[in-house]
């Protein structure tokens, strides 16, 4: 009979905090170009330096964070151009993967998108930013969990990612106070079984988006 192996509390510690780290930049809860240190974030999670050093070398190589020549760890802060860069890959995956996503639309996902579309919504009339970048992102995440493609989910969430600080940021200066309209041409062309629809709906909702953080 096998023992079973003793858990190692420092890659329980590395994973915690590795993915709370991950959702918060990706939600947009730090600031573009915000300053961690590797003392700071342990002792904010709990941690020892070594899972603080491995979460953030795992973010560093996804995009979430930089790490510049003299070992600074920040947040992205990104230029115009690396903006319109990350919105045309936004535009080329998410259309594909909501067009994949469209024959297992069923009523309950439909349902799903329509409620988290609502919470995105009042989050915009609040004022809410961080809320508003969650929910913007949990409607178009859940819409393409549905596509099964793994593989181009991991990298739209990589540019998600890199975008969420900026986001945030923007949106609250903006002070948007309107859901995205085309939500509801996204949730309309679902419940026609339009594709062409479908496919521009979400490029140009990821697009119009997006011209706000270059403005």
């Amino acid at each position: 009979m096998l023992t079973p192996r003793p858990t190692d509390p420092n890659a329980a510690a590395h994973e915690r905090l590795y993915r709370t780290l991950r959702q918060q930049v990706m939600h947009g809860e730090l600031d573009p170009g915000q300053s961690l240190t590797l003392r700071g974030l342990g002792k904010q999670f709990g941690v020892s330096m070594t899972p603080a050093r491995e979460a953030v070398r795992r973010l560093v190589a996804e995009g979430a964070l930089t790490l510049s020549s003299s070992g600074r760890i920040s947040t992205p802060e990104l230029t115009p151009e690396r903006i319109e860069e990350l919105a045309a890959i936004r535009a080329l995956l998410e259309p594909e993967m909501a067009a994949r996503a469209l024959p297992r639309a069923h009523f309950a996902l439909i349902e799903r998108l329509t409620a988290i579309n609502l919470m995105n919504g009042e989050a915009a009339v609040r004022g809410d930013a961080v809320t508003y970048v969650r929910t913007n992102l949990e409607f178009h995440r859940t819409l393409y969990l549905r596509a099964q493609t793994p593989a181009m989910l991991a990298m739209c969430e990589t540019v998600w990612l890199q975008l969420g600080p900026t986001m945030r940021a923007v949106y609250a200066r903006v002070k948007r106070r309107e859901p995205p309209t085309h939500h509801r041409v996204i949730l309309a062309a679902l419940k026609a079984g339009d594709e062409p629809g479908l496919r521009l709906a979400v490029r140009t909702d990821v697009t119009q988006g997006l011209r706000h953080l270059t403005g």
